[in-house]
């Protein structure tokens, strides 16, 4: 196993054609379907940086932008934005295309955090990333920052820290009813 990767040499990308049977109930390609696409993607590329096994650890805030038609191709883009001692950061970019009008849509994006792993379900150590230009190491600084705000908003409501009074302040802002 190489020392350093690129995050070039383990970019995966998938196109998919849109079927009725993706669709929801409202016609539109569902986002379970979707999701299930981008794990797979995130499974591939994590995989091929590690050159082992690979589980999902946490999925980092999807939010779907643009809906999904039935008939458009979807392409997913999966590149290593970061990468730990055992798990890398995969950055997934979904779009779909119009495949009639050639129209092209940025229907959303996704960090998974992927873990490599041995035969026997150890994590191991990957291969560090080699950062070749300013958008490489732009989506390395962003994975450490993402994953600071993680922990302190973990931290912020661990429940032995939690002081209920100062945030039941906070709620008479919202369309709550406190029943104690």
């Amino acid at each position: 196993m190489k020392k350093f990767k690129t995050a070039k040499e383990s970019r995966v990308t998938i196109s998919e054609l849109m079927l009725p049977s993706h669709s929801n109930f409202s016609g539109k390609i569902h986002g379970g379907y979707i999701l299930s696409l981008m794990d797979q993607i995130a499974f591939a590329c994590g995989s091929k940086h590690s050159e082992t096994y690979c589980v999902t650890a946490s999925v980092d805030k999807v939010d779907f932008r643009k809906p999904i038609e039935v008939g458009e191709l979807v392409t997913m883009k999966a590149s290593v934005n970061h990468v730990g001692n055992t798990s890398m950061v995969v950055g997934v970019r979904v779009e779909s295309e119009n495949i009639q009008t050639g129209k092209i849509k940025h229907c959303n994006s996704s960090y998974f955090t992927m873990v490599a792993k041995n035969e026997t379900g150890k994590s191991m150590p990957v291969p560090g990333l080699i950062l070749e230009n300013e958008t490489a190491v732009r989506r390395f600084v962003r994975s450490i920052y993402r994953k600071e705000d993680t922990k302190a908003r973990r931290d912020r409501f661990e429940a032995s820290k939690f002081e209920l009074d100062s945030h039941l302040k906070l709620l008479k802002n919202y369309k709550v009813k406190i029943d104690l």
